[in-house]
């Protein structure tokens, strides 16, 4: 147990060093939950530093083979769990087998990784996803569809809900999709706020059809200009951003866990915010990074202690997925 101890300790520091948003909203989680959290977000990190990290360019050839490794030591873990193991990919133990491949996993954190996974009966799929997500990250530079944008979005962001669905206290089979749409809505915030970043590393995410369908293209995004067409197109992708938080807020009953509640509607309370930050910089993403200031987040965070329902609010109308100009586009 001294290892799975330290491992706790280490998936820690790695939140506390890449996601303090994520680390900030986890003060509302107590004793094992917020560890299992904290290993959970370790394992992601570490398989998006894998990705985009500092070496990644120089291993290029290499991250096949590592993300290979990736989903041989997720299948381990499930040896001993074949209930929980995936459908799709058949059973764990025909699936592993000895390799080279390096992974970025300290011992420690994968023994961490393994606890919550036992003691939270949390399937595999999810993780699987997610690597599946890396993977398209290694060949897709530049999405067509919403519908190809929305995959890459669940892959990556979606499942980590799925992931964390169960250490909040939650078997409800009904939780799936507002959890997987948290996600969603996280990740498209994060494109939206990373526009500039992004095509700085030779990456696009937004949709082609969609930047057409505001007459934009990718040399307007390279051009970095603010003007009508792209507050158009911003509006429209905020709005969608905000359908998803609103789904995802329809989900957050079901969460029993002491603080899961107040959470996650601080999580999303934070995320969504800024989404308020690109309107108020009048959608001007490419000068400067929106963000939430720690004064913004400590009001949250008192909002949700004491009006949880006012953060992260469930809607009393149907939510609707925004329309494109062209009247198609926008998930229902």
């Amino acid at each position: 147990m001294a290892q799975v101890a330290r491992g706790y300790a280490r998936a820690k520091q790695v939140t506390r060093h890449h996601a303090k948003s994520f680390f900030f909203a986890s003060y509302l989680l107590f004793g094992l939950r917020r560890k299992a959290a904290f290993a959970l977000y370790a394992f992601c990190r570490r398989l998006d530093d894998m990705v985009d990290g500092d070496d990644a360019a120089s291993a290029a050839e290499a991250l096949p083979a590592r993300l290979a490794r990736a989903r041989q030591r997720v299948a381990e873990l499930y040896l001993s769990m074949p209930e929980l193991a995936s459908r799709e990919l058949g059973p764990p133990a025909q699936r592993v087998k000895v390799a080279e491949a390096a992974t970025p996993w300290d011992a420690g954190e994968f023994a961490a990784l393994e606890h919550t996974v036992r003691h939270y009966r949390i399937p595999e799929q999810p993780f699987q996803d997610l690597i599946s997500g890396m993977e398209m990250d290694l060949t897709l530079h530049r999405y067509t569809t919403w519908a190809e944008l929305d995959l890459y979005c669940y892959r990556v962001a979606g499942v980590v809900g799925l992931m964390l669905t169960p250490v909040l206290g939650c078997s409800d089979a009904a939780a799936v999709e507002p959890a997987a749409d948290l996600g969603r809505a996280m990740q498209l915030t994060n494109i939206l706020r990373d526009v500039r970043e992004d095509l700085e590393r030779g990456r696009v995410y937004l949709p082609a059809e969609e930047l057409a369908a505001f007459g934009l293209s990718e040399e307007d995004l390279k051009r970095g200009q603010v003007d009508a067409r792209w507050r158009s197109f911003m509006r429209f992708q905020v709005e969608r951003s905000r359908a998803y938080y609103a789904r995802a807020a329809a989900g957050v009953h079901y969460l029993t866990g002491f603080g899961s509640q107040r959470m996650v509607r601080l999580m999303g309370a934070i995320y969504g915010d800024i989404l308020r930050d690109i309107e108020a910089r009048d959608y001007d993403v490419f000068s400067a990074r929106a963000h939430v200031t720690t004064r913004r987040k400590f009001a949250l965070a008192s909002a949700a202690m004491v009006l949880p329902r006012a953060v992260l609010p469930v809607s009393q109308d149907e939510v609707r997925m925004p329309l494109l100009p062209t009247g198609t586009g926008g998930l229902s």
